[in-house]
């Protein structure tokens, strides 16, 4: 990847594609329940600096002390702010999966760390960062339980366990109390555009230095009161029985989109999430304007390590068809 350019899916400088397969989020839509928070928040004041509320909410309903808890602008905020503040302490390596978010990397480079990734070994490595659901494959990862018990500082990306469709965790409740969790919900909800996330300290008392270090780091309200908004609405039994619902319409249409993918000639990879990859018939990056100019966009791999893959988050089965007819059309006049 290119260390100096963050590269993402998503809305690109001609706005937002109406069949945006290039990202994650919930695609049955926005929770109606935060969508109401949103609008009733109190956007003419502060929120409370130390989120007290906040806080003592999302520690009850993962049922840990409050104390655990760190509030972040964002998954991204808190990648770069933990990275920082292993370089204070001294750490010189990171380990990451062989495929991963980008903002790993560019956050250790941008702090001096040297980066270490699979197959290398993690030994010696200061922060180990692990993602499941991976990211961008989707898949368990590989020898979780091994990195979790490493004695460094683990990160657990949680950003697409809620969004789970298949497969279970590799890690049960007390394993994952021995490591850092980063928890994105924004995701989950279908609201990408509010950026508010959390991360969970480990139980362990020797994680309080670096607690330490990230707050200081932090900035003064990292998160506004919409931000706020989203992560109370989150923690309450509507929007997680609103979810639940979503998650098996999200299986339906998983379904029809890989069969669709096949019938193109493409090869999906296996996923838990509610997003796959998979070798397209023809080299996506010679269709990408075309598809473009008719609202279809896709997430080329090749920056994750993957050449000749496209990542294809859920849409629903109008979207599907679009892309179905798109790229025949596409790849067709690419013939002549």
């Amino acid at each position: 990847m290119t260390s100096g350019i963050a590269l993402h899916g998503g809305p690109d400088e001609t706005g937002a594609a109406p069949h945006d397969f290039s990202t994650n989020g919930n695609a049955v839509g926005a929770c109606p329940t935060a969508v109401a928070a949103l609008h009733t928040a109190d956007a003419a004041h502060y929120p409370d600096p130390r989120y007290t509320s906040l806080r003592d909410r999302l520690a009850a309903f993962h049922r840990v002390a409050p104390g655990r808890i760190v509030i972040a602008a964002s998954a991204s905020e808190f990648i770069h702010r933990i990275s920082a503040a292993v370089a204070q302490g001294g750490g010189r390596h990171i380990w990451l999966p062989a495929h991963s978010y980008g903002d790993y990397e560019r956050a250790a480079q941008a702090w001096g760390l040297q980066v270490l990734r699979a197959p290398q070994s993690h030994e010696g490595a200061a922060l180990l960062w692990c993602c499941e659901p991976s990211s961008p494959l989707g898949q368990a990862q590989a020898g979780l339980a091994l990195h979790a018990s490493a004695g460094s500082t683990c990160v657990l990306d949680m950003a697409y366990e809620p969004l789970r469709l298949e497969g279970r965790a590799s890690l049960d409740a007390a394993q994952r109390n021995c490591i850092w969790q980063l928890w994105t919900p924004n995701k989950a909800m279908g609201l990408t555009g509010i950026r508010a996330a959390y991360a969970i300290a480990p139980e362990d008392t020797a994680a309080a230095p670096l607690m330490q270090r990230l707050e200081r780091l932090a900035p003064s309200w990292p998160l506004g009161t919409h931000g706020v908004a989203l992560l109370e609405t989150w923690t309450g039994d509507e929007a997680q029985a609103w979810l639940a619902q979503s998650l098996q319409t999200l299986r339906d249409w998983k379904a029809q989109q890989r069969a669709l993918c096949a019938s193109l000639g493409w090869h999906g990879l296996p996923s838990d999430a509610n997003f796959f990859c998979a070798r397209t018939d023809r080299p996506y990056l010679l269709l990408a304007a075309a598809l473009r100019a008719e609202g279809i966009k896709l997430r080329d791999c090749a920056s994750f390590g993957l050449p000749g893959f496209v990542r294809l988050g859920v849409l629903p089965p109008q979207s599907q068809q679009a892309l179905k007819e798109v790229w025949t059309r596409a790849a067709a006049s690419a013939e002549h």
